[in-house]
């Protein structure tokens, strides 16, 4: 198996929304973001199916030290030997994939979040850079598209965190703020036992309208001139905010299940904003 072919294979197992995206997608980009893909999915995997804090930890500490190697011309791992040609064509900071890394070890320290400040810091190194870095591979002319992709980075792990709520709760994770949390009458145990109820739903209500004013505030912040070549990142945004739609349809009912769109629906949406953007 060539590394670009575990990376096609890692990110099309994950059934992740953003597979669809790479989909229309020139040879050139759709190798280096599937990279991309699959290295987040490496290092993200390495917290959640690892028990062992400690042991994932020198995990992490492994992927960075591959990450140097990676811009030393030395990479060993089949996704990293996958994004080496991505270095020659697209400016890929390494700074940027270290701190990818970081995010994902905030999860091995942190299990609470005091308020939505302190979270920020988590979605910045877990999703914002993960949304300028795919800007530059999809391309752009003005620098304000940094600025767009940065925010819907944003809007997609808050996406994220309404849809897994429940799940996370019993991994023992609460990334919802724990003043937001207070200020509508939830507990922890409210989360981890599935009690549902009108407090919970203006909790979540809350948290639906702050994801979509960043999906807003993000489209506000796109240039026209960089609008086609940023297609991918606006089928991303129009599957997670079907997916958000589905979840005020359900009632907020993500405690005790996982609320996602089905496959054919996904493509649609794909083909359909990539006509239309």
């Amino acid at each position: 198996m060539t590394p670009d072919q575990y990376c096609q294979d890692r990110t099309a197992k994950s059934g992740s929304s953003f597979y669809y995206s790479f989909l229309f997608l020139e040879p050139r980009r759709r190798q280096a973001i599937t990279a991309l893909y699959a290295f987040c999915r490496e290092v993200d995997d390495v917290v959640d199916e690892c028990p062992d804090a400690e042991l994932a930890r020198a995990k992490l500490n492994w992927w960075r030290g591959e990450v140097g190697a990676l811009y030393q011309g030395r990479a060993s791992h089949p996704v990293t030997q996958a994004l080496t040609g991505s270095l020659k064509s697209f400016h890929l900071p390494q700074e940027q994939l270290l701190e990818i890394i970081d995010g994902m070890e905030m999860d091995l320290d942190q299990a609470r979040y005091a308020d939505f400040k302190s979270l920020h810091l988590y979605c910045y190194r877990v999703a914002s850079v993960v949304g300028l870095l795919t800007a530059e591979i999809f391309g752009y002319k003005d620098r304000q598209t940094l600025k767009y992709a940065h925010d819907l980075g944003l809007a997609f792990q808050l996406t994220n965190i309404i849809r897994d709520v429940g799940e996370d709760a019993r991994r023992g994770r609460v990334y919802l703020p724990q003043d937001e949390l207070a200020r509508f009458g939830i507990s922890d145990a409210d989360l981890q036992q599935s009690r549902y109820g009108d407090n919970f739903s203006r909790l979540m209500a809350f948290q639906v309208e702050r994801a979509q004013q960043l999906y807003q505030q993000a489209f506000a912040q796109l240039p026209a001139a960089d609008r086609k070549a940023q297609r991918a990142g606006l089928i991303m945004a129009a599957i997670y905010r079907a997916t958000l739609d589905e979840i005020v349809r359900d009632n907020y009912r993500v405690l005790d299940q996982r609320i996602s769109l089905p496959p054919l629906r996904k493509l649609w949406l794909a083909g359909k904003t990539w006509i239309t953007a």
